[in-house]
């Protein structure tokens, strides 16, 4: 049962809200005096407050300011007369839901009422996430000892406290989320929701109401009002991973919210001031996307204020021990694994892989190696036949090699091997060979010019 706390200096209007919210099934509180609802407020059970904006002493405004301290996930509905209206789309920019007009109709009344009471909700749980995750994605808990995570920490520290957009790239898997989760949980705004939002997974028709929300009726299927993430992230932390999806028309609008601080809700008119940080991230170069015309070149200014470079998990081969001790600890305190423990020859492989999906790649290696070992020490024939595979043909080239191995004479004679059996694979056809190797087809041209027609067998 919903909470709602009335505030009013007029005995009449007490009695009347307090009738119609009970025989709707809502517990009641009231008071006269906003000085008298602060202690109610303290107590985190209230979920609804409808204040007056005009009383002796404390006013709707002055208390509005306390709920933000005493209860920030309580919503707030300001009550006004006529000659106050202005006062009240002010107290909505500092975080009233919505504002309703004396006299009013009942039936608009209870339907606010419910539509920020889905808000309260959206709020309390979002709340309860962040205080769920917060000691996990404490600083001290991410994981890396290399020069390049000890700089993306240093970052980290430095714009935590911040209200800076910060865009975070690298590639995917490369733990950017981790990154967004790190500098939300050790700001100001950690007891505040985390609000991910995947861009890719948007449908254009979609995006936008799902962004800033819609009024009742905005569209066929319209059938309620609905809180887009800007506003269910209110005091928070918006995360648009791969913003760089974002269709364009999306993007000037995104632009317009980052500017203003205010969001239109599909089918309003009304401005709604928002207070949010953003947080984007991409596994593309926004420039090259921005000469391309796929990306608004000043929403990358805007986003581009500070930047996060997570470096791939190939160029950091001393955290790979640690991230796969840190994931088997994680399998193993879940339960349901044989293997506990790494052997040493095992170890040695994961180092030596090149992690091509990153982070998330490793993860799901441990994963099957912990499922899969026969004992509780995780060996070599226990990890994925790809990392096997890839150790038996460094070793079969240890073999091959002669002992004193010119670097750069070893490398051209390989790659040229490389280029020349892709051309025999595609018979020639010089676009099929470069999809092979991986390269366009101007890169496979070149690498032919400067390799020159390799050695032929000897018969």
């Amino acid at each position: 049962m919903a909470t709602i706390l009335v505030v009013d200096d007029e005995k009449n209007y007490l009695w009347m809200l307090e009738e119609l919210f009970q025989s709707e099934g809502y517990e009641v509180l009231t008071c006269e005096r906003a000085e008298d609802a602060l202690p109610l407020l303290a107590e985190g059970r209230v979920d609804l407050l409808l204040t007056d904006l005009r009383m002796a002493e404390m006013d709707g405004m002055a208390l509005l300011g306390r709920v933000r301290e005493l209860s920030p996930a309580t919503s707030t509905i300001i009550m006004t007369a006529f000659g106050t209206v202005e006062r009240a789309v002010e107290a909505m920019r500092l975080g009233a839901y919505d504002f309703i007009l004396k006299p009013f109709n009942q039936a608009d009344l209870l339907r606010t009422v419910a539509k920020a009471l889905e808000r309260t909700v959206l709020l309390r749980e979002n709340l309860r996430l962040s205080q769920t995750l917060s000691h996990h994605y404490r600083f001290d808990q991410l994981i890396g000892k290399s020069s390049l995570m000890q700089e993306v920490f240093e970052k980290i520290k430095r714009v935590a406290g911040s209200k800076s957009p910060v865009l975070i790239t690298g590639e995917s898997g490369s733990g950017k989320e981790l990154v967004a989760h790190a500098i939300h949980f050790n700001g100001p705004r950690s007891g505040r929701p985390f609000l991910p939002v995947n861009c890719s997974a948007m449908t254009v028709s979609l995006a936008e109401s799902e962004l800033f929300g819609h009024e009742r009726g905005a569209f066929t299927g319209a059938t309620a009002r609905h809180l887009g993430v800007f506003e269910q992230a209110a005091g928070g932390t918006l995360f648009l991973d791969e913003v760089a999806e974002l269709p364009v028309a999306l993007q000037a609008k995104l632009l317009r919210v980052l500017d203003t601080q205010e969001i239109r809700r599909v089918g309003s008119e009304k401005a709604v001031p928002v207070d949010v940080r953003i947080l984007a991230a991409t596994h593309r170069d926004l420039k090259t996307e921005v000469h391309a015309g796929r990306f608004r070149e000043d929403l990358f200014f805007r986003l581009n204020v500070v930047r996060i470079d997570v470096p791939p998990l190939r160029d950091r081969a001393d955290d790979i021990p640690l991230l796969a001790e840190a994931c088997l600890r994680n399998l193993v305190k879940e339960g349901g694994v044989r293997g506990t423990r790494f052997a040493p020859t095992a170890v040695e492989l994961l180092v030596r892989h090149p992690w091509p999906g990153n982070v998330r790649e490793l993860e799901n290696v441990v994963a099957h190696a912990a499922l899969m070992a026969k004992s509780e020490e995780i060996q070599q024939s226990d990890l994925p036949l790809e990392l096997t595979a890839a150790k038996e043909w460094l070793a079969a080239l240890d073999r091959l090699l002669p002992a004193k191995s010119p670097l750069d004479a070893t490398l051209t004679a390989i790659e040229r091997h490389l280029v020349h059996r892709a051309l025999a694979q595609s018979n020639g056809v010089q676009a099929k060979a470069a999809e092979i190797l991986g390269i366009s087809r101007s890169l496979l041209q070149y690498k032919l010019k400067v390799l020159g027609e390799p050695e032929k067998p000897a018969t």
